[in-house]
Parts: C-alpha cells; sequence; structure tokens
C-alpha cells in the first residue's frame, strides 16, 4: 500500500490543474474531507507551484508516518537531499510545538525509513503568513546528515531549497527507489497504543528486518491459538516471553485490539497491574482521541472517550474484584491478556491483601490461580496469554513465572499450555521454567512465543544483554557487550548530576523525551535535589511537554523503578545511590531506616534490588548517562566509599566519564 495521498515529478506537477491535484488527493483520503483541509491542501499547491517552478525532482503530499500516527503535508525528493515541509496555514510565528513537529518527521525518517538512513535530510517550518526572518543552515551534533529545522515563510521558501542543495555534497537520489524503501519503526509502547488503537497493524508499526523476531509472527500464533481454543472447546495458557523491550506488551495490544468488536465471540481484555502504565496509557489514548475528534471538527467529552478507553486497558485488580463478586460466574472475556505476568502476586501476598483489603479471610490462592480460576468457570473455552518479562520482579510478593505453571501444575490438569523450548535462561524461575512442566502432557513448544531481540533500543540490539552481564558482574562479557553498542547508543558516565543533565539536553532532538530515574531505594540523592518519595504524577512526567515543569523534560520530578516499568524514554540520567554497591564479593544491598543505611539480608528482597536497576538501566531507547555521585565525607550517610567503588566498577567496563 502506498504510503501517500499524491506522488508525481516536480515537472508534472507543475503541469497539473489545481483541480487535478486536489482530486487525487481527495481521492486518496482516508476521513471525512473537511473544507479546512481543502483549503489548506490548495495554499500549500498554490505555494509550490511558484517556488518549484523549473526545479526537476519528485513530490509528495500527506506522507504517512504510522508509529506517530500523523503525516507529513509535503516531502521533496530534489538531488541528493530530502526536503520535509510542514505547512502552517494562516500562522505568523513559528511555534516551538511546530519546530518540534518538523523535527521529529525528520527524526523518524532518518531512524526507521531504510532508504533515507545514509542522505541529507532537511526539515523546513513553513507558517504562511510569517514575516521574513535569518535564517541559518546547520547540521546537527549526532554527524547523521540531518540539518536543523529550517524557519522560512513562502517567499523565502525557492531561496532556501537553492542554498540547502549548494550547501551539502551526495549521491543522487532516486525516487522510485526511495519511496519502495522499507519503513521498519520501533515505536515506544504509548506510540504503539495510539497506532494500534487508530486501526494501525502491528506490522505497520514495528520492525520486521532479518534481525529482529516479526512481532506479527508472535501475535499471529496466538491468534491462531484463540481460533483453535474457540473451534475445539479447549482451555490454553500460552506464556509470551522476551528480553526488556522485545514487544511483549506490543504483541498483547494488538491482540487486545484485534478483538475489540464486542459482537465476536472471542473479545479480549489486556490486563496490567503496573497502576502507571494503565493510567498513562489511558490518558494518551484518550488525549490522541479527542484531538483527532477536534481536528475534523467534532466535540466529544473526554469523560466519554475515556469510557471506550477503558474497555481497551484494564487494571487486573479490579478484573480480579470483579471475580471476586461472584465465585462462580465467568468474566465476559474469553480472552484475557496479563502484561508483566510475573508481577503477579504469591500465596502469601494475596492472603495478606484479601484479609486486610478486602475482608476476606482464608484465602487460599495465589493470584495467578485466581486468575486462572477466573477464565476457566467458562463451561466452553478461555485463552489466557501471559506477557513475561525475565528478572523484572521488583516488588515483595512478585511470583514470578515459576507460581503460574505450579498453579496449573496444581490444580488446572486439562489446560494446554504454549510456552517457547528457549526458556532456559536464569532469569525465568532461575532457569527452571520448563522443568516445571515437564511431567506434564499437553504442553507444545513454539519458539516464536519468546521475543529474544530488544526492539526498544532501535539503535542497538545488545543493551539488555550488557546490562545483564554487568549486573551479573560479568566484565569480560560486558565489556564485549559496550563495544558492539557503543558506536549507536551512547552510555556515558560522571559524578556530576549537572553534567548528567546538560548531556540529555544536548543529545535531545526534536520531543524526545528525556528524564532523571533513579532506585525507590535512593533515598540518600536528596542533597542533589532528587527526592524519591515527592509525588510526582506519572501522566504529566510521561506525556506532558516541554512547557510543563511536571514533565520529564524539566528534569526536577525523578521516576523510580515502579513509574516506569513497561515504559521507556529516548534519553535517560540513571542516578545510582548507595543503595546498590558494588564490592569484592558482588553486589551490597541496603535500604536507608531511620537515619542510616541498613543491610538487605532476604535473598528475595536483594533479587528485587538488583530487578529494579535492571528496570531503570534498560529503558533508554538511544542512549543513557549514569551518574554515581561522589558522596561527601561530611556524612555518614554518603561516605565517598559507599559510591566510589561502583564508579570503578563501571569505569573498568569501558563507559565513557564525562
Amino acid at each position: 500500500m502506498e504510503r501517500y495521498y499524491y506522488s508525481n515529478s516536480i515537472s508534472s506537477f507543475n503541469k497539473s490543474s489545481l483541480n487535478e491535484i486536489l482530486g487525487e488527493l481527495s481521492r486518496r483520503n482516508q476521513f471525512t474531507l473537511l473544507q479546512t483541509q481543502k483549503n489548506s491542501w490548495e495554499i500549500q499547491v498554490e505555494i509550490l507551484k511558484e517556488v518549484l517552478d523549473g526545479v526537476e525532482g519528485q513530490i509528495y503530499f500527506e506522507y504517512s508516518i504510522p508509529r506517530m500516527g500523523r503525516r507529513i503535508d509535503v516531502v521533496l525528493i530534489i538531488k541528493n537531499v530530502i526536503f520535509i515541509l510542514e505547512f502552517k496555514v494562516g500562522e505568523k510565528e513559528y511555534l516551538l510545538s511546530a519546530i518540534d513537529q518538523v523535527y521529529d518527521y525528520a527524526l523518524d525518517l532518518k531512524n526507521f525509513h531504510e532508504t533515507s538512513h545514509r542522505h541529507l535530510i532537511a526539515p523546513i517550518l513553513i507558517p504562511t503568513e510569517a514575516k521574513d526572518l535569518k535564517y541559518k543552515l546547520e547540521m546537527t551534533s549526532h554527524n547523521d546528515n540531518l540539518l536543523f529545522p529550517i524557519k522560512s515563510n513562502p517567499a523565502q521558501l525557492k531561496e532556501v531549497i537553492e542554498n540547502v542543495l549548494r550547501f551539502v555534497e551526495g549521491d543522487l537520489i532516486d525516487s522510485n527507489n526511495w519511496a519502495s524503501g522499507r519503513y521498519s519503526p520501533t515505536p515506544t509502547i504509548i506510540e504503539a497504543a495510539i497506532a494500534l488503537f487508530n486501526n494501525h497493524s502491528v506490522t505497520e508499526i514495528s520492525r520486521s528486518d532479518a534481525s529482529a523476531t516479526n512481532l506479527a509472527d508472535t501475535s499471529n500464533i496466538i491468534s491462531e491459538l484463540i481460533e483453535k481454543a474457540k473451534s475445539n472447546n479447549e482451555k490454553i495458557i500460552c506464556f509470551v516471553t522476551g528480553v526488556p523491550g522485545a514487544g511483549k506488551t506490543l504483541v498483547g495490544l494488538d491482540i487486545a485490539n484485534k478483538h475489540l468488536d464486542k459482537e465476536k465471540a472471542t473479545t479480549s481484555v489486556f490486563l496490567s497491574g503496573n497502576g502507571p502504565l494503565v493510567n498513562i496509557l489511558r490518558e494518551a489514548l484518550t488525549r490522541d482521541k479527542v484531538k483527532r475528534e477536534k481536528e475534523i471538527g467534532k466535540k466529544v467529552k473526554k469523560y466519554e472517550v475515556l469510557s471506550s478507553v477503558k474497555t481497551f486497558i484494564q487494571n487486573v485488580h479490579h478484573f480480579r474484584d470483579e471475580c471476586l463478586i461472584d465465585l462462580k460466574a465467568p468474566p465476559f472475556d474469553h480472552v484475557a491478556i496479563f502484561d508483566e505476568a510475573q508481577r503477579a502476586w504469591n500465596l502469601q501476598q494475596t492472603m495478606n491483601f484479601m484479609k486486610r483489603k478486602k475482608n476476606v479471610p482464608n484465602f487460599s490462592q495465589s493470584e495467578p490461580e485466581f486468575l486462572i480460576s477466573c477464565l476457566d468457570r467458562h463451561n466452553d473455552w478461555a485463552v489466557i496469554i501471559c506477557l513475561v518479562g525475565g528478572g523484572q520482579e521488583i516488588h515483595t510478593g512478585e511470583a514470578g513465572i515459576s507460581e503460574w505453571i505450579e498453579s496449573l501444575n496444581r490444580s488446572f490438569p486439562d489446560w494446554k499450555i504454549y510456552i517457547s523450548s528457549r526458556l532456559t535462561d536464569s532469569e525465568y524461575a532461575t532457569g527452571n521454567a520448563l522443568e516445571l512442566i515437564k511431567d506434564r502432557k499437553e504442553v507444545f513448544y513454539k519458539d516464536g512465543l519468546h521475543l529474544s531481540v530488544s526492539m526498544r533500543s532501535f539503535r542497538a540490539e545488545n543493551v539488555s544483554l550488557l546490562i545483564k552481564s554487568l549486573l551479573d558482574i560479568n566484565i569480560q562479557e560486558a565489556k564485549k557487550n559496550l563495544e558492539l553498542i557503543k558506536d549507536n547508543y551512547p552510555i556515558v558516565l560522571t559524578r556530576e548530576l549537572s553534567k548528567g543533565k546538560k548531556w540529555l539536553k544536548e543529545k535531545a532532538r526534536g520531543s524526545e523525551r528525556y528524564g532523571i530515574v533513579a532506585s525507590s531505594q535512593a533515598q540518600r540523592l536528596k542533597p542533589y535535589a532528587i527526592d524519591i518519595k515527592s509525588p510526582m504524577d506519572p501522566i504529566h512526567w510521561f506525556l506532558d511537554g516541554k512547557e510543563d515543569v511536571r514533565s520529564s523534560y524539566y528534569l526536577e520530578d525523578v521516576a523510580t523503578e515502579f513509574h516506569i516499568q513497561g515504559l521507556e524514554l529516548d534519553w535517560s540520567c540513571v542516578t545510582w545511590d548507595g543503595d546498590f554497591r558494588f564490592c569484592e564479593n558482588g553486589w551490597d544491598t541496603f535500604s536507608f531506616v531511620g537515619d542510616k543505611w541498613h543491610n538487605i539480608r532476604k535473598i528475595e528482597r536483594k533479587q528485587y534490588l538488583k530487578n529494579a536497576y535492571r528496570v531503570l538501566l534498560t529503558r533508554a531507547r538511544q542512549g543513557m548517562v549514569i551518574v554515581v555521585p561522589e558522596g561527601s565525607k561530611d556524612d555518614p550517610t554518603r561516605d565517598p566509599e559507599y559510591y566510589d567503588r561502583t564508579f570503578d566498577y563501571l569505569s573498568k567496563i569501558g563507559f565513557e566519564v564525562l
């Protein structure tokens, strides 16, 4: 399918009548054509016919960017340059939001469009009523053939294009080859949810290159299992596992979106116990829907949109509570997708919660066992999809994949299990997950259910391996993995938070999101104005723009592993406290109680803290700075010794020191 509404050689475009061009644009338009949109096209065509008189090349109108759910007004391929034009019809000012918008379009093509990677890209913002402005042609510091956004009004546009063509050398671009280039994006989970909710397929918004597991294949496997269960009246549970950022949640959202139609008998529900993730995704979908309706002249109330969004994404605890009301009635949905299933509670944690919060004494099931029992109430068929991250349990009572399997062994012998045979890593039930099911009869192995390549870090696929070897204190392996990513995924080390903040701001382009993250146990970062106990709102932190003091961009509020698990930033600043210290015998773990650090001795709590740092160190898509403070000799709670060994260890791995 073509990704644009209109394409032609520039010479043919100049010869075509306005009505011919508008007719083609209108025919390809997939939405209700408003008069404002038609007027905007008319103005753009008139401007470009004058500007491009005598120019040879190719022109594209309304070029699709599925990852962002938007369209570029105009793309021009002229000689050796890709021009991205964003018109703001009737606007007099060069708004920061508009500058970021055209910058984001250029970055999207640079990062994710195969035939745009090596060519110069020139983003140009054109408010049609703006006055003449002095402009400067300047490459960004990332050395990737991308110009800073150029501000131009219509009168200056011809001159701008001519100067850009003189500014740079390079190979001529074959427009046919360029247009057929593969688009392989890696969206954030927020972008992915919005795109899926707007009827894009997982194929459109995910990578499909040979080095990445195709998420569409995994999604198709699950869809086939759902149809199989429905046709044969079977009960099936499948485990989708993978490294951090591999796309497990994206697969789950895709399945949920495919089965939103309540008229069909395969309705599914996406469930997560991650409160911040649920709230952020719901708010993001709601804001996007309201914005889109407004753009086409419709007025909708936010609470009405939010109500429909809630059928797509639900909190697993609300689902659980509904099932507690009537212990015999099955839930409406036949398919339940449990995100971050490794975080479901073990028996003790569930018993304590039910007794304290629900006034249900003597509750005898772990959370996985109870959730399976809810779907088991269906008399005909049911499917459970568990999305499981390895080494991602970060809180007391989180049971991991083993409790799901043990619950099946204990209480549900008739359920069929689908799982990957590659599930041997120590992060999954200490490498014992497959051993737990070896005696079950109906276990089926599908290796497409394990996602081994991180999609989050589109610049480098070995980031999760680097962090694993770093935390496992395998220095040689860490050095090897760092060498593999260092050219594409910068990781730097510093003792000064101010340097870390400066580095983030220099690296981020357009609306690329950056922020500070820290462990929930990092209580002695207060002297650096990092208070992990200070209330922060994840919705504002993740979704609001650079102008909002509550957003991550301000580098004031800090997110912990509980706020950020399942989500991501483009660039992150990981601030390291004395709770997790490198020593001769490995990692020492501490919690700060009262006025001093106390050793964490329970193996389970040690693992939670290690996993917390695993989460923090795998959130960035493009690069990160790690800040290990120097401490203070005058403060016994921040003894330099608590930090120096950790800094020295990270330095030995080979991270660049600022």
